[in-house]
């Protein structure tokens, strides 16, 4: 397992969740959420200037098939929008339910879903990184794919 800060990100039509790894890629716990649209690229490359981030970990929405979904070809061209203002790797990963998720357990902690919809961003980045920390910790490879190269484009 590679030591070093992750950033995750959930990209969303309104919302952006940002989530952050320990040093030494054990446990995600959200940071943020980055309202989409002007300064967002910027908002994100500074937090992980900020928390000495080695990479950054954009969640790619898959249907459960596997296909593509209507949302999938967004967040590849905001990982490439990421990956265009640093140097920093940008890791696309599956990021199938993840919202799901992040709601189900909004509501099985009794928040109301509506009015924590900035904070289901931020839980969805955490399931993203998790994952993402999860599949490297038990294989050894970093997960999914970089930005750029022809798996992740």
């Amino acid at each position: 397992m590679r030591s070093g800060v992750r950033i995750g990100v959930d990209v969303g039509k309104v919302r952006i969740g940002l989530a952050r790894s320990d040093p030494h890629g054990m446990l995600a716990t959200p940071v943020m959420t980055v309202q989409r649209g002007d300064g967002d690229v910027g908002a994100i490359l500074e937090q992980a200037a900020e928390l000495g981030a080695i990479e950054i970990v954009v969640g790619l929405p898959l249907a459960l098939s596997g296909g593509e979904t209507a949302s999938t070809q967004d967040a590849r061209d905001f990982a490439v929008r990421i990956g265009t203002g640093t140097t920093l790797p940008v890791r696309l990963v599956d990021e199938r339910l993840s919202t799901v998720s992040a709601q189900r357990a909004m509501q099985a902690s009794g928040r109301n879903t509506k009015r924590s919809r900035p904070v289901i961003d931020q839980v969805a980045a955490v399931i993203i990184l998790q994952h993402a920390l999860d599949v490297e910790r038990s294989g050894g490879n970093p997960p999914g794919a970089i930005v750029g190269t022809d798996e992740g484009q």
